[in-house]
């Protein structure tokens, strides 16, 4: 059964129950595995057992050579003492730069998330549902996706540096790419724009980190890689989206969950990358499926945003377009 593909907007995702006989399933292989760890120890005790055997009777040994070479004259002393000493044994070396390194990284986190989270705010519509966004300039612009705003054109934006909402309208909305813009009608001075990135240059196993507010979560952060490019995937047709086939996505082991759709995919450069928008669900649609989500690359949502804001609309998506005009052809007689 193929997977399915939820959005990550309020109420787009469904957990599903595991099928009825996985906790027993698992339990019966827990016990295999515990019954290999017995084994593996019974098998370890004896041959210990007999280690010590040998060690025994090597000592024995040992100590009746001492005797004997008591009562020679022992020109080899120093020989024999030499051979006698005990071996050194190896030291452990550390892997050098092991907890630097996680520290370092750990770091970078830390960093990325003091950077981007002020940019990343908490959308409302008039419904409830609920979404996120991403700051893209000093004037109250910011995008999201099209499926967050849905039908919506006034919206409840909650930002990340302070805790009332503060109204905003929608500039424009583009469903074919999934990508909208609103803007707020009082910017606030603190306004942080986010820092956007070249996608493009983007690698399978870049280190990510997606932020939003998964189920109203605001200000979660999740981390994964890339793990694809240029996937194309389609929505599901609802009341907010046509159901759009969306190409050029990026593929991504980081959690996207209900709520994370319109946030912002970074790198460890603090740059946006792409903006989350699905993730993938298991068969017939039953609960999300881990590790697989994908967001509209930065280039795409940065284009797109661009001519919404100066033209109120998308005048070229990059998007091949094939016209047609039906025209009805009346022969003789009347007949089509």
């Amino acid at each position: 059964m193929s997977p399915g593909f939820g959005r990550g907007s309020k109420g787009s995702g469904r957990g599903g129950r595991p099928p009825a006989g996985l906790d027993s399933d698992i339990s019966g292989i827990r016990r295999r595995i515990r019954g290999v760890w017995a084994r593996e120890y019974a098998v370890r005790t004896r041959v210990n057992v007999g280690r010590r055997s040998a060690a025994a009777a090597l000592a024995a040994a040992v100590l009746f050579a001492g005797a004997a070479g008591c009562s020679d004259d022992g020109g080899d002393d120093k020989d024999k003492a030499a051979d006698n000493a005990p071996a050194a044994s190896p030291s452990a070396t550390p892997t050098p730069g092991t907890a630097g390194g996680s520290n370092d990284l750990q770091s970078a986190y830390r960093k990325v998330v003091g950077d981007v989270l002020p940019s990343v705010v908490q959308i409302t519509t008039a419904d409830g549902s609920l979404g996120s966004g991403v700051v893209y300039d000093d004037k109250g612009n910011i995008v999201t996706n099209a499926h967050v705003v849905g039908s919506a054109t006034a919206f409840q934006v909650t930002l990340a540096t302070g805790s009332q909402p503060v109204t905003a309208k929608l500039v424009a909305s583009y469903p074919p790419n999934d990508v909208a813009v609103v803007r707020l009608d009082n910017p606030p001075g603190d306004l942080k724009p986010a820092q956007w990135g070249d996608s493009s240059s983007l690698d399978v196993g870049t280190i990510v980190l997606a932020m939003g507010n998964p189920l109203g979560l605001s200000g979660s952060v999740s981390q994964g890689i890339v793990s694809a490019l240029n996937r194309t995937q389609s929505e599901q047709a609802d009341r907010t989206s046509p159901g759009a086939t969306i190409p050029n996505l990026v593929q991504t082991t980081a959690a996207i969950n209900p709520g994370n759709s319109g946030g912002a995919l970074v790198d460890l450069d603090s740059k946006v990358v792409g903006i989350p928008t699905l993730a993938a669900t298991g068969g017939s649609g039953t609960g999300l499926a881990p590790g697989i989500g994908f967001a509209i690359p930065a280039n795409t949502a940065k284009n797109l945003a661009d001519q919404m804001i100066r033209d109120g609309k998308v005048t070229d998506s990059d998007r091949a377009a094939l016209g047609i005009t039906a025209t009805t052809v009346v022969g003789r007689g009347g007949d089509a």
